[in-house]
């Protein structure tokens, strides 16, 4: 495991640049950044799915401010978008959900309101998918897809680590709102980034396999904890330090 640190711990110093994040190297927090809006910012991470330049065309092509607009000129204005899984009445949902909430309170707020009873990010997720829902009751599956489904408990209430997906989006938007450095914004207050969860996507899971950082073949929740578990003994205050660098290690195919 030595030899893996070295390389990873290299590869994050590398990597924990703006040069990161340009039009030759397209992520969804090269549009992310632009904003000091945390509902901004989770809708970018919802649609960060799928080809990285497509996702950051399609981000660059939404009005934000309509959030701040009345529900009609969201449905007048949203009427001919889609990206994907979602056509334009989910792309619309969304956007009203998002005004809708935001007017009744912060996404900090809702979600150290469950985060705080036992320093889950998972329950915090879990929270905000619920009020997303409670505030907008539109259903398809092209918007579950989109804010995920509430995660899948045992018979105790607890969130199951087998069975449920590995929430990659929305690990992804904790990352970016807890961390801080040159790469995440850091604009949260409340949550300690060492409880933070690996976002696991096709590239981090193949390259945490290969690096032995990962025993398991199936992609789920469970692998995301193993992977996260393993990297907190390179770093056991800041795990998730190592995501960006495992993602561009498989993305560039450097192993």
């Amino acid at each position: 495991m030595e030899n893996i640190e070295d390389l990873l711990n290299k590869e994050c110093e590398l990597r924990n640049s703006l040069s990161e994040l340009s039009e030759d190297k397209p992520d969804p927090l090269f549009v992310a950044k632009r904003y000091n809006d945390e509902y901004i910012i989770l809708l970018c991470a919802l649609f960060a799915y799928g080809k990285a330049t497509l996702i950051v065309k399609f981000l660059e092509s939404l009005d934000f401010s309509l959030l701040e607009q009345k529900e009609e000129t969201i449905i007048n204005t949203l009427n001919s978008f889609y990206y994907r899984f979602q056509n334009a009445q989910d792309v619309t949902a969304i956007f009203i959900a998002f005004k809708r909430l935001k007017e009744k309170d912060s996404l900090n707020n809702m979600f150290l309101e469950s985060y705080k009873k036992d320093n889950s990010v998972l329950e915090g997720i879990d929270n905000l998918i619920t009020k997303i829902r409670e505030v907008n009751d539109y259903q398809s599956r092209g918007y579950t897809f989109l804010i995920s489904n509430n995660f899948k408990r045992d018979k105790l209430g607890k969130i199951k680590e087998i069975g449920n997906s590995p929430y990659k989006r929305w690990n992804m938007f904790l990352r970016w709102m807890v961390r801080k450095d040159n790469l995440d914004l850091g604009l949260w207050t409340g949550i300690d980034k060492k409880d933070l969860i690996l976002p696991l996507d096709t590239h981090t899971f193949k390259v945490s396999q290969k690096l032995g950082l990962l025993s398991r073949k199936t992609y789920d929740l469970k692998s995301a904890l193993e992977i996260t578990n393993n990297l907190r003994t390179f770093d056991k205050n800041d795990p998730i330090k190592y995501d960006f660098a495992l993602y561009r290690i498989g993305q560039e195919k450097i192993i």
